[in-house]
């Protein structure tokens, strides 16, 4: 565990809002597989973008970070304590792709991280840019938010395999004590959903309409069919929606009833979508959406559907935020084919340190991260997964890419 410049300070939180100094001491897990090479091509692009636009006067103070293989192989521990402590104190990170153990242990490590730490909201943002290979006609119109809830629905890893002795006994439970109809053998799992995990998800999808000029806020569930797990998630985003937010929410039946259909100025509209309809909308009618915000499985299969109709999970940022500690992301796995090889495209990682940029104000670098991304897209010197899809496209490194993003500065 390393830090760059010994006069680096930390990172604050104080009553709801971050305090960034002009060096702050930021977390860097470089991942595993494939996550080394896009984490050096993504610190060229960030340093280049912090020194380019503050002249010096701002840096990040990296504090490199052990977690993953790498970290298993030195302490016995895929997430070290001293790794856990470290963001804690650090307050924001940004990290490459991490494997999942297999045989036992952490499920996830990325599943870890966010329940240790309460990260609730996973935030993608999905736009296009110009010239990356796409299988939409006019895949510009999509440009949405998902803020997809983190810590509960099936990724709680409430579940007990079939036939195991905890199975059985909670089988004989539903079926003798609440007569459900429930096959013998059966695995089960439980999928839980609290009026506060919702809410606070869909509060955050809902400030984050406000403060960036979002017109539409849309609830995606499937709550015609669980309507005590999804539907509530619905019902309770519009309850907190009037009890919060009634002078800047309105819902469409709002609209209809008390407005004839015309839009208020100024007013976010809150909808609702079923989510198998909601992949049609994506796919039919795309400018109708901004933010969307949705339980965790929904939000994951959406997000990485809405990836693809722009290129896919190679330039496809995120982060995991709560209140107080965020971590920002590759989408992406770790590719372990081509770990070392300098080969795949840092897009993803460079994004989601746009994202992070953004996160702590400091848009100005961020904005020329995302200008030169497009640039260096637009020259068609670019990683193999979009050359190979690109007409006159030609296949440089993951380095060489990194470097020519910030010569496009």
């Amino acid at each position: 565990m390393t830090t760059d410049k010994l006069q680096g300070e930390y990172i604050t939180f104080k009553d709801g809002e971050y305090q960034i100094p002009d060096n702050p001491i930021v977390g860097a897990l470089a991942g595993d597989g494939i996550g080394p090479d896009i984490w050096n091509a993504t610190r060229m692009v960030l340093d280049a973008a912090v020194e380019k636009a503050y002249a010096g006067k701002r840096t990040i103070c990296w504090q490199l970070l052990a977690a993953g293989e790498a970290a298993f192989a030195d302490t016995g521990s895929y997430l070290p304590e001293e790794t856990l402590a470290a963001i804690k104190k650090q307050l924001i990170a940004i990290k490459g792709p991490l494997s999942t153990p297999t045989g036992g242990g952490i499920r996830s490590l990325n599943v870890a991280l966010r329940h240790h730490f309460d990260l609730y909201a996973c935030i993608r943002p999905v736009r296009y840019y110009e010239g990356v290979p796409n299988p939409m006609k006019r895949p510009g119109d999509l440009d949405v938010v998902i803020f997809r809830e983190n810590t509960e629905d099936v990724y709680a890893g409430l579940e007990w395999s079939a036939g195991s002795v905890e199975a059985e006994e909670l089988g004989d439970y539903l079926r003798e004590k609440l007569k459900v109809k429930l096959r013998s053998g059966s695995a089960l799992g439980i999928k839980p959903m609290s009026p506060e995990g919702s809410k606070r998800l869909i509060r955050k999808a809902i400030q984050y309409a406000i403060d960036n000029n979002r017109r539409v806020v849309t609830m995606v569930h499937k709550g015609n069919i669980m309507k005590f797990t999804e539907g509530a998630f619905c019902q309770w985003g519009y309850d907190m929606a009037r009890a919060e937010f009634s002078d800047q929410v309105i819902t469409e039946e709002e609209l209809v009833t008390r407005h004839q259909g015309d839009w208020p100025p100024g007013k976010i509209l809150l909808n609702d979508r079923i989510a198998d309809a909601m992949f049609q909308q994506l796919l039919l009618r795309p400018s109708e959406y901004d933010v969307l915000a949705t339980p965790n499985l929904n939000g994951d299969y959406l997000s990485d559907a809405c990836a693809a109709q722009v290129g896919g999970l190679g330039i496809a940022p995120g982060a995991n935020v709560g209140d107080g500690i965020a971590i920002f992301e590759a989408t992406h796995g770790t590719a372990p084919k081509y770990a070392g090889l300098d080969k795949v495209n840092p897009g993803s990682l460079i994004l989601s340190g746009k994202m992070m940029l953004d996160f702590m104000g400091w848009k100005e670098a961020g904005e020329l991260v995302e200008k030169a991304l497009q640039k260096a897209i637009l020259g068609r010197q670019v990683t193999y997964d979009l050359a190979r899809q690109m007409d006159g496209g030609e296949e440089v490194s993951c380095s060489t890419f990194a470097s020519l993003i910030v010569k496009s500065m």
